[in-house]
């Protein structure tokens, strides 16, 4: 038989409608088993958490059938509560599928602590920028009679004195205490 005679036999043709249709019937079960177990159609929106505590964020996801992981804690936010959500990934309004993971970054308890850098015996002009680069404030200055003017002498936190490598939070204000120029009058 050569091939234009079978190409045009019933028994192609046949052949060819019951492909067509068992093709048909397979995506048409395929699709629905798909929007089953897919879920298509069927979201959740993701709430807002900032601000919120840890706990209360859970229960939230939980009502809402989502999953909290908690990614890290960014640096510390003072408009913020202490271990509160500050960012959350999806964003709130969201559409998600159900059981999908929201990632939370929570605030710390505080500032960070930062080391001390050594300042004694350079001048104030190259100490405040600085402690102000590190995140320090500069406090209170007291100047001291010696003979190297604008000199940091001694740095202090809470009236005590401190040295290079203690560590202390961001935002800590540090007191200076510089020479005034003068030289130190021997009694």
């Amino acid at each position: 038989m050569s091939l234009i005679k079978f190409l045009t036999s019933k028994t192609f043709f046949k052949n060819l409608l019951l492909a067509v249709v068992a093709s048909v019937v397979l995506v048409f079960f395929a699709l629905k088993w798909l929007k089953f177990s897919t879920n298509h159609g069927d979201f959740e929106t993701v709430p807002e958490l900032k601000g919120k505590s840890v706990d209360v964020a859970k229960i939230e996801l939980e009502d809402n059938n989502l999953v909290m992981q908690v990614q890290d804690s960014a640096n510390y936010n003072p408009n913020y509560p202490k271990y509160s959500v500050i960012e959350q990934s999806p964003k709130s309004g969201e559409k998600v599928k159900e059981n999908r993971k929201i990632y939370l970054t929570l605030n710390p308890s505080g500032y960070r602590k930062i080391l001390v850098p050594s300042l004694k015996e350079r001048t104030y002009r190259q100490a405040r920028p600085t402690l102000q680069a590190l995140g320090f404030k500069i406090g209170k200055i007291t100047y001291v009679d010696n003979i190297a003017k604008d000199q940091v002498l001694d740095l202090r936190f809470e009236g005590k004195s401190i040295n290079e490598g203690t560590q202390l939070p961001k935002t800590s204000k540090i007191d200076l205490v510089l020479g005034n120029g003068k030289r130190p009058s021997s009694n």
